[in-house]
This record gives C-alpha cells, sequence and structure tokens, in this order.
C-alpha cells in the first residue's frame, strides 16, 4: 500500500512538474510575441550568413542587422572557434528577441572551424553494419555544439545516393541502401536530440540522384511519385516518425511533385504544405537550403522567391539575402493577403517555442576557457573505432605481406605519412612516391617494382567530388588500369566511387579517409592484427556491387 501511494505521489509529482514547465513556456512565448511587431515577426522566420573570420566592419554589419530587424537566426560557416564563442556572445547581447544559432556541420565543428579535428563523412559509415558509433558521434557533435551555444545542426544528410556523378550529396550520404540510410540516420538525429541540439534531416525531397549541384543550378529528377514514395521519400518518413525536429527543403525541380517549370521543391506548397507537412505528417520546423544559391537566385528576384518560400509553407528562410528587401517583399505579400497574417504568427509562436524548448530563455555566456580541448575531447576516440569498422576489402585474391621483399607505392602522399613511416622502419618496406602526373616517372617506377615479391599501392590525396575523375591524374589512371598486377594490393584513402575509373584491380582495401586514423587502421590490418569487415556502400561499378562484403568477396573467385 505505502509502495502505491508513494509511486502515486511521485506520478503526481512529475505530471505538477512538467504542468508547470509548460505554463512557464506559454508564458515566455506569449511575453516575447506580444513584444514583436509585424517586421519584427518577419525578422523572426530569416536564418543569416556569419563567419567568425570575417573583418570587423563585416561583424559589426551583423550586429546592424540583428538589432534592425530582429532576425530569428544565425548559421555560422567558416573561421574558429574562440571568435564564434565571442561573437555569439555579442550577437545575442544586442538580440531582442533570442537568436538560434546554427551550423551545417554534417561531419562536426571542424568541418567549419580551424583546430578542431572533424569526423568522417558519412559514407564510410555506410560501411558498417552497426548504428552504435553512429549516434556516439552525433552525442558528441551535440556537445561541441552546446559547448559553442549552437542550438541547431544542418545535418543529418539522408539523400540516397544513387547517382555515382552526384557532384553535390555523394560521400555526403550514408549510401545507396534505404535500410542503411534509414538506420545510421535515425542514429545521428538520435545522437544530436537525445542531447540537447536540434538535429535537421535534408535534402527533402531527397536530392541523391541528381547530376547537377543546385548551388550552381536547378537539378531536375523525373521520377514518378510511386519511384519517390518507394526510395526517397523513406528516410524522411522514417525520420519523422523517430521524432525528427527539423527538415530542410531542396531547391529541385521535381515534376511529380509540382509540374510547373523552375518551381524547386523549396517555393512549392505542393512539396512544403502538401507532400511533408500534410502528407507525411511533420510537424516540426521545416526551413528552405540557402535561398542564396543560383537553382532559386537564376529563376526568381530573390525576394519574391522568399515570400515564394513562405507560401510554400517554410517556418524559416536560411540565407534569404538582403533582408531589408526580404521583409519588405513579405510584408507587401501580408497586405497583399497573398500571405495570411494567421500564418506568420503561428509560424513566429512555433519558434520561439523551440528556442525556449533549447534553452534561449535563459541568457548564458559561453566560456572561452579550454573550448578547443574540449570541442575535441571525443573525436579522436571516435575517429579510430570508425575507421577500423569501416575497412572494405574486396576483390582478395592474396594476403598483405610486409618485408623487405614488399614495395609501397605511394601516389600522391603527404611527406608526414605516418604509414608509410611506418612499415618503412618496422618492416624493411620500400617506399616509392610519386604524385601520380608523370607517366615517363610512373613507367620507370613500374620497372622497378618487378624486383619486389609485392606491391601496395596506395592512393592519397584525391578530391572527394567527381569532376575530372576525382583529380587524379590521368597518367594515374592509365598506370592503375595497364601497369598493375593481378596480385598487387590497392589501398583506397578517400572517396570509393573514384574507384570506377580503375575497377579491374583486384586486392582493393577502402579506407574511405585519408587521415591518421584511417592510416593507422590500414597499418593494423596489414600486419594482420585487424580484420576488414566493412560492406560496399554504393556500386562503383559491374565488379564492384553494392553490399559486397569482405567476407563475401574473399570467398568469391574472380
Amino acid at each position: 500500500m505505502k509502495k502505491i501511494v508513494f509511486s502515486s505521489l511521485l506520478l503526481f509529482g512529475f505530471i505538477a512538474t512538467l504542468q508547470a514547465q509548460k505554463m512557464s513556456e506559454k508564458k515566455w512565448v506569449r511575453k516575447q510575441f506580444a513584444a514583436l511587431n509585424m517586421n519584427e515577426k518577419i525578422g523572426q522566420l530569416m536564418v543569416i550568413r556569419a563567419h567568425s573570420n570575417w573583418s570587423q566592419n563585416k561583424i559589426d554589419s551583423i550586429s546592424n542587422i540583428i538589432q534592425q530587424y530582429n532576425v530569428g537566426g544565425l548559421c555560422f560557416f567558416q573561421g574558429g572557434p574562440v571568435r564564434q564563442a565571442m561573437q555569439t556572445n555579442a550577437y545575442q547581447s544586442v538580440a531582442k528577441t533570442p537568436l538560434f544559432i546554427a551550423i551545417d556541420a554534417e561531419w562536426g565543428l571542424g568541418m567549419r572551424l580551424d583546430s578542431v579535428e572533424s569526423f568522417p563523412r558519412q559514407l564510410s559509415m555506410g560501411a558498417f553494419a552497426s548504428s552504435n558509433l553512429v549516434y556516439q558521434m552525433g552525442a558528441a557533435i551535440a556537445a561541441q555544439c552546446k559547448r559553442l551555444g549552437i542550438q541547431i545542426n544542418y545535418g543529418p544528410v539522408i539523400d540516397i545516393n544513387n547517382n555515382p556523378l552526384n557532384p553535390v550529396i555523394n560521400d555526403r550520404s550514408f549510401g545507396q541502401s534505404k535500410s542503411q540510410v534509414i538506420q545510421q540516420g535515425v542514429a545521428y538525429m538520435k545522437g544530436l536530440q537525445d542531447n540537447g541540439v536540434m538535429a535537421t534531416a535534408k535534402h527533402f525531397p531527397g536530392h541523391g540522384d541528381v547530376n547537377v549541384d543546385s548551388h550552381f543550378d536547378l537539378p531536375v529528377i523525373n521520377k514518378s511519385m510511386a519511384a519517390l514514395d518507394t526510395l526517397e521519400l523513406a528516410p524522411f518518413r522514417a525520420l519523422i516518425y523517430a521524432g525528427i525536429e527539423s527538415i530542410m527543403v531542396a531547391h529541385l525541380s521535381v515534376p511529380a511533385i509540382d509540374d510547373r517549370p523552375k518551381y524547386a521543391t523549396s517555393i512549392s506548397p505542393k512539396a512544403v504544405n502538401g507532400l511533408l507537412k500534410k502528407d507525411l505528417g511533420f510537424k516540426g520546423i521545416s526551413v528552405t537550403d540557402a535561398m542564396d544559391m543560383k537553382a532559386i537566385a537564376n529563376y526568381f528576384p530573390q525576394g519574391e522567391a522568399n515570400v515564394q518560400a513562405i507560401l510554400a509553407g517554410n517556418d524559416m528562410l536560411c540565407l534569404p539575402g538582403e533582408i531589408g528587401q526580404s521583409i519588405k517583399k513579405v510584408r507587401e505579400a501580408v497586405k497583399e493577403r497573398r500571405i495570411k497574417r494567421s500564418d506568420i504568427n503561428a509560424r513566429v509562436k512555433k519558434i520561439l517555442t523551440a528556442k525556449y524548448k533549447y534553452g534561449l530563455d535563459v541568457s548564458k555566456q559561453i566560456d572561452t576557457t579550454n573550448i578547443i580541448a574540449d570541442l575535441n575531447q571525443s573525436v579522436g576516440t571516435i575517429n579510430a573505432a570508425m575507421a577500423q569498422q569501416s575497412l572494405t576489402f574486396l576483390r582478395a585474391t592474396n594476403s598483405p605481406i610486409l618485408n623487405n621483399k614488399t614495395a609501397y607505392l605511394a601516389i600522391n602522399a603527404k611527406s608526414t605519412n605516418t604509414l608509410t613511416n611506418f612499415i618503412s622502419s618496422t618492416y624493411g618496406v620500400k617506399v616509392f612516391n610519386t604524385n601520380g602526373k608523370d607517366a615517363n616517372e610512373l613507367a620507370f617506377i613500374n620497372e622497378s617494382l618487378k624486383a619486389y615479391d609485392q606491391v601496395i599501392v596506395g592512393l592519397h590525396g584525391y578530391s572527394r567530388r567527381p569532376a575530372n575523375h576525382f583529380d587524379i591524374p590521368a597518367a594515374t589512371l592509365q598506370f592503375l588500369n595497364e601497369m598493375g598486377h593481378e596480385n598487387w594490393m590497392h589501398l583506397i584513402f578517400g572517396n570509393p566511387y573514384a574507384v570506377g575509373d580503375f575497377s579491374k584491380i583486384n586486392n582493393i582495401l577502402f579506407a574511405f579517409e585519408d587521415t591518421k586514423y584511417s592510416h593507422d587502421a590500414v597499418q593494423k590490418w596489414l600486419e594482420g592484427k585487424l580484420q576488414a569487415g566493412g560492406t560496399l556502400p554504393v556500386t562503383i561499378s559491374p565488379e564492384l556491387q553494392y553490399g559486397m562484403s569482405s567476407e563475401a568477396a574473399l570467398k568469391k573467385k574472380f
């Protein structure tokens, strides 16, 4: 009986606490909302660009915009942690309404800030079955964001990359598997949101099957609604069900959704109000991709594009261009009754409610003491584990050998490469270095390699994007296609799609990144101290298909 009474008291106490918190939230939102005029309400829908490496004049201009227009948030890009912390403190101190601080940090704050190590690209995480490390990474990025006064991370990318030539998503995706993208996307999202940072799934309705970069023009996706529903929309549906709090809407022309020419999904009511909010039931904050991208700017005057984005149903506009003009255009649309005043009010209240949830009801100064060490605290441990789990060994005909009859051909490696230094000093491996640009040099090296029992080729330092064959020199491509031997080992330190240009090779170890962590993992694999248990997350060529695993490759005869 006492236990029942005690449990009841705990339940009543919990309910009372929730009710008190809800009352406090409503009171704060009501107070903030009541203080805003219409221009300031419209300003709350805007997220503007900030860089901590800008000149003081530019930084001052951002402060002036915050004070003049009461913008809803800032999205930080390049700079440094201490400078960003100090600027955030200053910007928040002059804001009438507390600012959302956002960052596009798909692979952690190191993606944007100096002095901070980066996590891997998402494609490497598509190589391992478990989602535990992805969740840990999300939690670590959340800790980074909170330490730097950031409430929103514009990640994860949940586009299914089913086009190897995709110029903008590519290895930012978890891969071409719907189930893998969903599993790892949910883990990344929960890692962020369980630890107090809003996640943003992108790029709705799916940016993976394009061959045009929306930064430069409007990509067109000619798929049926049934095809989109089966593939592209599946991760968004799954993350909505799992509780994603923000979704970024892409600039894509998708005739199956809206067949008006040049009407991107970001400015289409059928895409945002219809498909995303009504059909998929998303109740969180929808934010546009950057409105200054050419996919939009090429076809709509800037201010009118922002009006169209609000009419479409977006709650926040990312990088809307000149703020004064944008607010004026939206205000005119309200006066003309193209946009309902009630819709503006509802969106502002939604944003204010989210600001309360993420602690912006309380003013907090960011302490810069030890901030760089704090931001890097968990990165190395997680990176090392990810590097080991992602290793994927395919088309195996033999195992690596390390001795003085082994040669390592390092193509475009840095002089401080820890892997080559280790195998040279420890096992007597002969290391040949080349930038891979001179066909005569490579032919000469090829003759020298004939004196060795085994050759290991390491491909380093190439571009992550597919343009111009990932910037791999033509001489290197010719060498890998024509001069190699079927028993050579090939270590690929970067985007695995690059192997499509020389896919006939055998003994391929995909390491996905060209970092000290991947070098260490590969070193352990070469020594036989580590198994390569990864699965290929994408199809590279007819010879290298999605889903091939190390175990399968060892069993399959080529």
